[in-house]
């Protein structure tokens, strides 16, 4: 049996912005501006169905969320939704973004490639100091791939990676194939990553994937390769890879660190053999109009009795 069709009569955003551009709302459906932080503008908590959280996290949610009686949605604005079930509890259900933010995601692991394995970022300390330094780099030509991730945003990385020349192998969670070839299983990561040039992280953090990528797996990698992460930082053990780091045997492009930020002494941010960019992947002029037509959509759904898009936990929808 289908789950009976869930009521949502109001849903809250968490700016202006968001506000103006669901206008019109369908019938049967009305929104409030609130950011999580004070009182949601001209509601009662008792009257708020869902809630479209703000795109970065806070230390004050799981307080502003418990005013709330019965949520039965809380909507992500990020593909990523590690934490965000834990402060709610099992019946309310949690929605992400998926999909918002792959084009942008996507285009900055490609950038982080391209920039370490060209040696822009050591071109753009050269420049500082006026210095005339041509050297030869590896380029991502023949570059030996290893993609760890294959949903959506893995799969918009492997598109932008094929008119590069590239020999990838993709990684998920489970050994299978689908409609672009075979997948392999994260068990067979120490195997992979030993004959891998470039290591690019895509995967969601959940308690399998935590550490994913540990001190074996890094000690798998050959001399001089290129471990990108651009899922979570909690995917790659940060001490591991701060020591090979160091060690100068390996290289990183990370959009995302464990924790989040670094501490200002934190060797990374120093480390000439990194390129760290401050958790930016799906922050493009793109998110804007994608995460209105996403949550138009989701609104559209909701005001019709449908089931939300991209349940990651289904609370009332179980």
């Amino acid at each position: 049996m289908s789950p009976e069709p869930q009521k949502i009569r109001t849903i809250t955003v968490p700016t202006a912005e968001l506000y103006e551009a669901l206008q019109p709302l369908p019938a049967g459906i009305s929104a409030a501006v609130w950011d999580f932080d004070g009182d949601p503008d001209g509601i009662e908590y008792a009257d708020i169905d869902a809630v479209v959280a703000p795109y970065t996290g806070g230390k004050a949610w799981q307080e502003s969320l418990a005013r709330v009686p019965d949520l039965k949605l809380l909507q992500a604005q990020t593909t990523g939704h590690d934490g965000l079930p834990e402060l709610v509890g099992t019946g309310t259900a949690v929605a992400s973004a998926a999909g918002v933010h792959a084009a942008a995601t996507a285009e900055l692991a490609l950038g982080l490639m391209l920039a370490s394995l060209r040696g822009i970022d050591a071109a753009v300390r050269d420049q500082q100091e006026a210095r005339w330094n041509p050297s030869r780099y590896p380029g991502l030509a023949d570059r030996r791939i290893l993609l760890v991730g294959v949903g959506g945003i893995g799969r918009e990385i492997a598109a932008r990676l094929e008119p590069f020349e590239v020999e990838l192998t993709r990684v998920g969670s489970q050994a299978r194939d689908d409609g672009y070839g075979h997948v392999h299983g994260t068990d067979e990561l120490v195997d992979l990553a030993a004959s891998a040039d470039v290591m690019v992280l895509i995967t969601p953090l959940n308690e399998q994937t935590r550490h994913l990528v540990d001190a074996r797996i890094l000690a798998a990698l050959p001399d001089g390769a290129l471990v990108v992460n651009v899922a979570r930082g909690g995917v790659v053990d940060t001490g591991a890879l701060t020591a090979e780091i160091l060690s100068g045997r390996l290289k990183a492009a990370l959009d995302v660190v464990d924790p989040e930020p670094l501490p200002a002494d934190h060797p990374l941010w120093k480390a000439s053999n990194v390129i760290i960019t401050p958790h930016v992947g799906g922050n493009s002029e793109a998110f804007t109009p994608r995460i209105q037509g996403f949550l138009h959509r989701q609104v559209t759904r909701l005001a019709e009795g449908r089931e939300p898009l991209n349940l990651v936990q289904r609370g009332p929808w179980a």
